[in-house]
Order: C-alpha cells, then sequence, then structure tokens
C-alpha cells in the first residue's frame, strides 16, 4: 500500500500541554508532535544540519533585529518566545509554526498533518 495516507492516533490531546511535546513512533519513524498556543505540530524528529534529534531541542525566542540605513541605527531585540525549536547538537534554529530553518533559506523540517479528532491527537502519514 505504498503512497496509502494512514492516519494514526499519538495521544489524548491533553496529555500535551500548551509548550510542550511528545516524541512516537509511527511507521518505522521517530515524529515529535508539539502544541504552542493551542495548535499542535507534527515533524519528523531530525535536523537537516547534521541528522540530530531536533524534535528534543529546547523551545525558545529568536534574536530579532533591523537595521535604518539612513541613520545607521540598529534594533535588537528578544522576541518570539517559545516559537523557535533549537536543535540540541548544534543550535540549529527552526519556526515551530512553519518548520522553516530561519538560518538557512529552503530548509524546513519534514511535516506531516496533524488534527484533534474526538480529542485524540491524529497524525497523517
Amino acid at each position: 500500500m505504498s503512497g496509502t495516507a494512514e492516519r494514526h492516533v499519538v495521544a489524548d490531546a491533553d496529555e500535551i500541554d500548551n509548550g510542550e511535546r511528545i516524541v512516537t513512533q509511527i511507521k518505522g519513524r521517530e515524529i515529535t508532535v508539539f502544541r504552542y498556543d493551542g495548535d499542535y505540530y507534527a515533524y519528523l524528529n531530525w535536523c537537516a544540519h547534521q541528522g540530530g534529534p531536533c524534535g528534543e531541542g529546547t523551545l525558545t525566542g529568536t534574536s530579532i533585529a533591523s537595521y535604518d540605513r539612513e541613520t545607521g541605527e540598529v534594533d535588537s531585540y528578544w522576541g518570539r518566545e517559545g516559537e523557535i525549536l533549537n536543535c540540541p547538537w548544534h543550535g540549529w534554529e527552526y519556526d515551530l509554526t512553519t518548520g522553516d530553518c530561519l538560518s538557512r533559506t529552503g530548509v524546513t523540517l519534514p511535516s506531516y498533518p496533524v488534527e484533534i479528532e474526538d480529542g485524540e491527537i491524529v497524525v497523517t502519514l
């Protein structure tokens, strides 16, 4: 049945608190399911850099900076707290809500559709 998407119940929705995650095995793949701001996200527990267990990294924020060419002013602040996934091996940062790498254009964590059905987290592979 290659190519046929299958739905997998991974946990009860209330088992994951906001800002938390679970790591589960589905069809031989290690998948991390996150809950952030009431939404759920499912990613392969793999970093594009060197294959580290990205899904086990810290959820943090990131530095946000701007530069005004006319005045030469630089503004930098810490933002997006809880939205940035840091790979524990080498610190590559990924946007938790999109899977996009913050430092490498075109690099994205492999993701899977996730929904809540009858109070259960369902991931489709």
